[in-house]
């Protein structure tokens, strides 16, 4: 496929301009890949790094975020068809050091109706806002390399009331990855960057992809990530692009590239990963959000129909992952800003998504009604 450098545009200047969009509405560097019938293009707009003029990179490494859920969820069903993981069995199964209730299930782990509290803190209908592991403002950035163990994110969620009783809701909930990948592990008898390696990115030869545990590196090259904050009233900035992703673990703590997201999420959806069935599982949606397991479908409307996709913001650093049911159209893109306690990044976000599935799956069409999640 031929590949379009990042300073020229020509073919899909429409792409090159919704990019250069996207950094106009607040972020400091946007790095696209789309793969579809007209071949691949790649392209950047932005800066690489604060104050400096250098565009970013076009296949940086950057943190994922909360697409790390999938690949968890993709490890836990190629442990389901090797017959090591029952998807409808008790956690408590695998995990009985927690006395977990019972009726929670793996597949509750991944569809996010366990009612399982969520360790990064949860926010109620009412309004009420009952926190977490710190996650936010001075407190966080002074802890950003603090190192936080699996079992006590799990035990700290497992303190505060459950949400609602086991499958009878839905709640996106952190602490159902970081409880998914602690079973990998128990089952396996080896960590879940081994399992990683082992099932996804040795055979989908993968080489940009990383899960760090509680290293605070990101391999190079790199574009830079953000955080402002408040000290004493004053604000300050500072470069966040090292930290320790303990803190959100399995629920967001992976690093990839455009390209490996691609290679990634194209295969998985055109069923090169996991046996039809699980992959049918796992595009089955329950009806709050449509939500599977560990993927969201979107109906983009006529002109797009579905699409599947799980995205994933973290400190600074926002990553997108969308792919058609067949994986021969694919968007993969990473964006990286300047991220605060207050979440200002969050309109500009959802629009920033909206903006380029239109443009990718909708022929730029905007269709009514269309989610953002």
């Amino acid at each position: 496929m031929s590949i379009i450098p990042s300073d020229q545009g020509q073919n899909r200047p429409e792409l090159q301009k919704a990019i250069e969009e996207i950094v106009e509405s607040g972020f400091l560097g946007v790095q696209l890949r789309v793969n579809d019938e007209q071949g691949e293009w790649v392209g950047s707009a932005g800066a690489r790094e604060l104050g400096q003029s250098g565009k970013p990179l076009t296949n940086g490494h950057f943190r994922i975020g909360s697409s790390t859920k999938n690949f968890v969820a993709t490890l836990v069903l190629l442990l389901v068809a090797e017959g090591r993981i029952g998807l409808d069995a008790p956690v408590d199964d695998y995990l009985p050091e927690f006395g977990l209730d019972r009726r929670i299930t793996v597949r509750m782990l991944l569809q996010h109706t366990s009612g399982i509290f969520n360790h990064t803190g949860e926010l109620y209908e009412d309004g009420t806002i009952v926190l977490g592991v710190p996650w936010q403002g001075k407190e966080w950035v002074d802890n950003r390399f603090k190192t936080y163990l699996p079992e006590e994110l799990v035990r700290l969620s497992l303190s505060k009331p459950a949400r609602f009783a086991p499958g009878t809701g839905w709640s996106y909930a952190n602490t159902n990855y970081v409880l998914a990948r602690l079973v990998i592990e128990k089952v396996t008898g080896r960590t879940f960057a081994e399992e990683l390696q082992r099932l996804i990115l040795g055979p989908l030869r993968m080489t940009g992809t990383v899960a760090p545990g509680a290293s605070p590196e990101i391999p190079e090259p790199h574009n830079h990530s953000y955080y402002r904050y408040e000290d004493a009233g004053q604000e300050k900035t500072v470069d966040v692009t090292r930290h320790n992703p303990s803190w959100v673990s399995a629920g967001g703590d992976m690093i990839s590239t455009t390209q490996d997201l691609h290679t990634y999420f194209s295969a998985l959806m055109a069923g090169r990963l996991l046996p039809a069935e699980l992959l049918t599982e796992m595009r089955t949606p329950e009806a709050t959000v449509g939500y599977g397991l560990g993927v969201f479908a979107q109906d983009t409307g006529p002109s797009g129909g579905t699409v599947f996709h799980h995205n994933g913001a973290t400190m600074g650093s926002v990553a997108l992952m969308y792919s058609t049911p067949d994986g021969s159209k694919t968007l993969t893109a990473g964006l990286t800003c300047v991220d605060d306690a207050d979440l200002s990044m969050a309109p500009a976000f959802h629009k920033a998504q909206q903006r380029l599935v239109n443009e990718v799956f909708c022929g730029g069409q905007a269709d009514p009604g269309q989610s953002t999640t």
